[in-house]
């Protein structure tokens, strides 16, 4: 297989997912945009009036900006993957992408494409919501944003897909988001700084992967962080890589996919 038919592959799936976003872009862009409007209204706002200043002359509301930007493209990366991915697989389409000459990390790179390509327009839409409602004055670092924004995209992107490939009905999809997903954002420091935690629960927000994405991000727009910057995309890309492998593995082994 030549390289030109390896990318006429990939465009193919990438483009199918990208039109897909652009068709209901009310379902997939807008949402976020509103959600974040909401929150920057309650806790910038009103709760964050009341605790004030975070140290280093960051008000609360510049705190939780960064991460609740990146909720918005962990749940738009993982909800693209997982509802198009299932899809295929519902209408029974998957037995066909199975049989066909592409191969499986193009699949895999295809529809972890979308995902990130949607996380990062829905992580540019609340981007300039949050700046026009003084979640931020300028940006310390765009690159790291870029960076973090692409990577926390591929890592969500790829647990979706992992969700999908598991799922047996539509509602095993509420899986991930339900039992991983809040809990890693409860305790990833979206709302808090981690170091306010003691023993057991200090170890488990360590231990998750969405505190090193918070955490870089917040670096990237505000130039503070709890650990090194540099270690925290270490570890986002060390999570990203294995995830892949495991989800590759996944899909040409045919598990849960074949009959």
């Amino acid at each position: 297989m030549s390289i030109k038919d390896c990318w006429i592959m990939y465009v193919t799936i990438f483009g199918r997912e990208s039109n897909r976003i652009f068709r209901i872009w009310g379902q997939t862009l807008l949402p976020s945009v509103i959600t974040i409007v909401l929150y920057f209204l309650i806790f910038g706002k009103i709760v964050g009036s009341r605790i004030g200043n975070m140290g280093d002359g960051i008000t609360y509301m510049q705190y939780i900006t960064p991460g609740l930007i990146i909720m918005a493209v962990i749940q738009n990366s993982y909800g693209n993957v997982v509802s198009s991915f299932f899809g295929l697989r519902f209408s029974k389409a998957i037995e066909e992408l199975l049989v066909s000459p592409v191969n499986n990390h193009i699949i895999v790179l295809g529809y972890i494409s979308g995902g990130i390509f949607r996380g990062f327009m829905v992580g540019v839409l609340v981007s300039i919501a949050a700046f026009i409602l003084g979640g931020f004055a300028n940006l310390h670092n765009p690159f790291l944003v870029f960076a973090g924004f692409i990577f926390c995209g591929a890592l969500f992107s790829l647990g979706g897909l992992l969700n999908a490939i598991f799922s047996q009905k539509f509602d095993d999809t509420t899986i991930f988001p339900t039992f991983v997903l809040t809990p890693l954002i409860y305790l990833g420091g979206v709302f808090y700084n981690v170091n306010k935690l003691d023993g057991f629960w200090h170890l488990i927000s360590m231990c998750n992967p969405l505190f090193y994405i918070v955490d870089f991000v917040r670096f990237g727009f505000i130039g503070v962080s709890t650990v090194n910057p540099y270690m925290s995309f270490g570890a986002i890309v060390a999570f990203t890589g294995l995830l892949y492998i495991l989800v590759w593995y996944l899909l040409s082994r045919g598990i849960r996919l074949k009959p």
